[in-house]
């Protein structure tokens, strides 16, 4: 099943990279020649909304994406995902920024 997922990216691991970061074995496998963008779900949230969520004390949601194209931190991304097995890790089958 299918869903699309809005977010801003936080941080990117290139391919070549994967090796320098201390990932999950599965998530490593699945990300074997592929990009793995860590982004804020929802997308760049606004000056009132990180207020907001400080003083209610709401978590930033994390979304993990294992994706065949990169993208730059900063960049808004929405991407068409599959789930995985992993909890928040999840499969970008089209990429847009």
């Amino acid at each position: 099943m299918t869903r699309t997922l809005d977010g801003e990216v936080l941080h990117v691991v290139p391919p070549e990279e994967l090796d320098d970061y201390d990932i999950e074995d599965e998530l490593q496998s699945m990300a074997e020649s592929r990009y793995i963008l860590v982004c804020r779900a929802g997308g760049k949230p606004s000056w009132l909304e990180r207020v907001r969520s400080f003083f209610t004390r709401r978590p930033i949601e994390a979304t993990t994406l294992v994706s065949e194209t990169g993208a730059d931190e900063g960049d808004e991304v929405t991407a068409t995902v599959r789930e995985t097995d992993l909890p928040g890790v999840y499969e970008a089958t089209e990429l847009r920024t």
